[in-house]
């Protein structure tokens, strides 16, 4: 297998194993509130999500910037960060239950954009402690950085289609009302990211 096909293999792997499942749940909670019919609103959120994290892997890939760098008092960024991605797990959820589906306005969703590109930062770094670690000495990054980024959209794509699949039987085949869906699954995902919250506290 080629190097370009491992990373590509590595990235893929990464996002859609279970093991890393709060990528996957932050994934959840960011499609909950859309229909199969809305997948130009759910492209152009997942893009600005991949925008995002893609944006600071390859930062911090390139300036091999120490995941655990201590910030004081023993807390790592790596730390933060892990405690972060649950945080934006949880204020994604929250957000799907606090406002009108019905009225996004074009100005509310660019919103919406921005809030996943950045979030998509912090995803990123969090992706890149692992990216780092398989690295090793590789003498060029660029290679190695597209092919994980390329196995990391794949992944996601993967992981998207089969939420709007899901989100399709529930809602247009077995009539559940949209609002209860959202509150169903953006509960879950709030209450799971509560408790990885909790675990990976930094203080």
């Amino acid at each position: 297998m080629s190097p370009f096909a491992s990373y590509l293999t590595l990235g893929f792997q990464h996002i859609s194993d279970l093991e890393g499942y709060d990528h996957i749940l932050f994934l959840i909670a960011l499609c909950a509130v859309y229909r199969l019919k809305q997948w130009k609103d759910i492209l152009i959120l997942v893009t600005a999500f991949t925008v995002g994290h893609s944006f600071s892997l390859g930062i911090a890939t390139f300036t091999r910037l120490n995941m655990e760098t201590q910030l004081g008092a023993g807390i790592s960024l790596s730390g933060v960060i892990e405690f972060l991605i649950p945080v934006t797990i949880f204020l994604t959820a929250i957000s799907n239950v606090i406002r009108n589906q019905e009225t996004l306005t074009p100005a509310k969703m660019r919103i919406q954009y921005m809030a996943a590109a950045f979030f998509g930062l912090i995803h990123g770094l969090g992706f890149s402690n692992y990216l780092q670690m398989i690295l090793g000495r590789e003498e060029s990054l660029f290679t190695p950085l597209l092919a994980f980024n390329l196995g990391l959209e794949l992944g996601q794509v993967m992981i998207v289609g089969i939420l709007m699949l899901i989100t399709w039987i529930f809602l247009d085949y077995r009539r559940m009302a949209h609002r209860d869906w959202i509150l169903f699954v953006s509960g879950a995902a709030a209450g799971v990211a509560v408790v990885l919250m909790i675990n990976t506290r930094f203080w």
